[in-house]
């Protein structure tokens, strides 16, 4: 496979025109790149005046496509090859997010990881072994790979919202209870919403769901900072 692509994506900056109080990194889902979904920070910018937008692309091409960008391949759905997958990819994406968080003064606790598919698999792996708990995870149509590993791995417990069609012929909607009984039992906050008759997709109310979550959290985060 071709080596791996620079990182940097379509990014909006805050709706209030002022330096960004929040971040908010949305990672897309396999075959995408960074444009599939930074059409989202129109969307709630409205809720997060305060909060800058940036969607990365993924490191590596397509495997199965001339256009497009994968976090890691499928070509072998064996649980070992997707999470060795998904550590090579968290390499690159740790240091987008500790140079984005430097680039706009925040420290992680302002900092949102909101993924699709492919993507909120990466969110949940990267999120929940980072030294320091972002301020939320929002997954769409995802799942928690080897969640076996993680009470042996984990180091952060972000509250979490996962989000998943029961239409899903992508990603199995079993894929929700599946990640929400693995993290309640390594103690992380979660939130399962499901979306009746939605295929791999984010419908409008998942969209409400996601905006009114991390506004919710990063309010939770800064009075935890401001009494601290």
């Amino acid at each position: 496979m071709p080596g791996p692509f620079d990182l940097s994506g379509p990014s909006l900056p805050p709706a209030s025109g002022a330096a960004a109080k929040q971040l908010v990194i949305l990672l897309h889902g396999y075959g995408a790149d960074g444009n599939d979904l930074i059409g989202l920070a129109p969307h709630w910018g409205r809720l997060l005046p305060d909060a800058a937008f940036v969607s990365p692309h993924a490191p590596f091409p397509c495997e199965f496509g001339p256009f497009g960008r994968q976090w890691f391949g499928f070509e072998s759905r064996d649980t070992a090859a997707l999470f060795a997958g998904a550590q090579a990819a968290a390499g690159f994406l740790n240091g987008f997010i500790d140079s984005e968080l430097a680039r706009h003064g925040l420290d992680p606790s302002r900092l949102a990881l909101v993924g699709f598919s492919q993507g909120a698999m990466m969110a949940l792996h990267v999120a929940l072994r980072r030294p320091q708990p972002v301020a939320a995870v929002v997954g769409y149509s995802g799942a928690l790979i080897a969640p076996e590993r993680l009470a042996a791995e984990i180091t952060a417990r972000p509250p979490v919202l996962l989000v998943h069609g029961d239409a899903d012929q992508v990603v199995p909607y079993s894929a929700l209870a599946a990640a929400r009984e693995a993290l309640e039992a390594a103690g992380v906050p979660v939130t399962a919403e499901t979306r009746p008759g939605l295929a791999h997709g984010i419908d409008d109310a998942g969209l409400a769901l996601g905006g009114r979550f991390l506004q919710r959290a990063f309010e939770a985060s800064a009075s935890t900072v401001t009494q601290s």
